[in-house]
C-alpha cells in the first residue's frame, strides 16, 4: 500500500523567518490521526531565512536527522559540539538523556532542510552529535544509506533506532530499487524532481507512506533527488 501525501495538503506553519511543512502532527499542527509512521515520528520540510534559526532548546529520547537540501545549517550544543552542514550533507543528533542545541542559518541566502525524527529503541544514554558529507556524485543512480541503526551499515552516521535513512539522485529515466520486509514502515520524499514508485507518481516534496511492499522500484520522471526512511 502506498498512501500519497501531497505537499499542498501538508500541515504548515509560517513564523516569518521559518516556513515549515509537516508530514506528521507537529507543534501547533496537531493531528491525532497522523502521529507518525512506525518509529518515524517527524518529517518537517523547513525553509529558514538568512541569519535566523532555532535558538537553544532541549530534546531527549529522539534521533534527529537533518538533511540539508539547500544552503547550510550551523549547529551548536550543550556538549560543546559545533559544526556547519552544507547542502547534500547530513547531521545526526542522538538526544539520549537530554541535550540543548541551536540550529542557525548563518548564510546570505535561504536554507532548506528536511528534519527527520525517529524514536530510539531504548531511552536515555549519553547524547551525541555527528555530521558527514555525502557527495551527490557518490549516490547518483543508487540509494546510499546516510544514517542507520541497523547492523551492516557501518559507513552511515549511527543512530540508536531500528531504522535507516537513504538518499539518491536519479537522472530522468533512471531507476533504483529497494527491498524491505512487508512489515517495515517506509516513507519517501523527493527533495526535487518527481518519481514513480511502484506505479504511483510522487512529486517534489510530496510524501509517500509505504507499507506491505516487499520491493520498491523508483523511477525518475525528471532529474530527481530523494530521501527514503525505512523504520520499524
Amino acid at each position: 500500500m502506498i498512501e500519497l501525501r501531497p505537499f499542498a495538503k501538508l500541515g504548515s506553519a509560517d513564523h516569518g523567518w521559518l516556513k515549515a511543512k509537516h508530514h506528521f502532527s507537529f507543534g501547533s499542527h496537531y493531528d491525532p490521526d497522523n502521529m507518525g509512521h512506525g518509529a518515524l515520528r517527524v518529517w518537517n520540510d523547513d525553509e529558514i531565512a538568512p541569519n535566523t534559526g532555532f535558538p537553544a532548546h532541549p530534546h531527549a529520547n529522539m534521533e534527529i536527522i537533518t538533511y540539508v537540501r539547500e544552503g547550510a545549517i550551523t549547529h551548536q550544543d550543550s556538549l560543546g559540539n559545533k559544526g556547519r552542514t552544507e547542502a547534500g550533507d547530513v547531521q545526526v543528533m542522538s538526544a539520549g538523556s537530554g541535550i540543548r542545541h541551536s540550529e542557525y542559518n548563518l548564510e546570505p541566502s535561504k536554507t532548506k532542510i528536511f528534519q527527520i525524527w525517529i524514536e530510539p529503541t531504548t531511552k536515555g544514554g549519553q547524547p551525541t552529535w555527528g555530521a558527514k558529507p555525502f557527495p551527490k556524485s557518490d549516490r547518483s543512480g543508487r540509494l546510499v544509506t546516510i544514517a542507520s541503526g541497523i547492523a551492516g551499515d557501518e559507513d552511515a552516521l549511527p543512530i540508536r533506532a531500528d531504522a535507516r535513512v537513504l538518499a539518491t539522485t536519479l537522472k530522468a529515466g533512471e531507476s533504483a530499487a529497494y527491498e524491505a520486509a512487508k512489515t517495515r514502515h517506509l516513507y519517501l520524499v523527493p527533495a526535487a524532481g518527481s518519481v514513480e514508485v511502484n506505479g504511483v507518481r510522487v512529486n517534489a516534496r510530496d510524501g509517500a507512506a509505504i507499507r506491505g511492499e516487499a520491493r520498491l522500484t523508483i523511477t525518475a520522471l525528471e532529474d530527481s533527488e530523494l530521501v527514503l526512511v525505512d523504520a520499524a
